[in-house]
């Protein structure tokens, strides 16, 4: 079983930069992807950025050269580090994880682990 907790959400102005932090737990040994979605009342959970145990990574168009996603060796955090925030960044970032599967899906189907979310608001 796994269990993801989230942290580093906040308010910022735009063009502010936040860090955002995903505590693992559990199975995660097995984890083949780790990454980070987000999520406006009334939209789909958006993913924004993964990561695989090789440390392969892929990007949502709109964070690519903004975001970066990074990982601690024994994958038991996954981080996401936001720059030049825009007001449509808004959102409650959620962290998932997808065990037993190889790739870098941005679709939150994939994903079976989840954590409670974060809330960035940039104004």
């Amino acid at each position: 079983h796994v269990q993801l907790v989230e942290s580093g959400g906040g308010s910022v102005q735009a063009g502010g930069s936040l860090r955002l932090s995903c505590a693992a737990s559990g199975y995660i040994a097995r984890s083949d992807c780790m990454g980070w979605f987000r999520q406006v009342p009334a939209n789909r959970r958006e993913g924004v950025g993964v990561i695989d145990t090789n440390g392969g990574k892929s990007y949502t168009d709109s964070v690519k050269g903004r975001f970066t996603i990074s990982q601690d060796n024994g994958r038991t955090a996954v981080y996401l580090e936001m720059d030049s925030l825009k007001p449509e960044d808004t959102a409650m970032y959620y962290c998932a994880a997808r065990v037993g599967y190889t790739g870098l899906p941005l679709d939150a189907n994939e994903y079976g682990y989840w954590g409670q979310g974060t809330q960035v608001t940039v104004s």
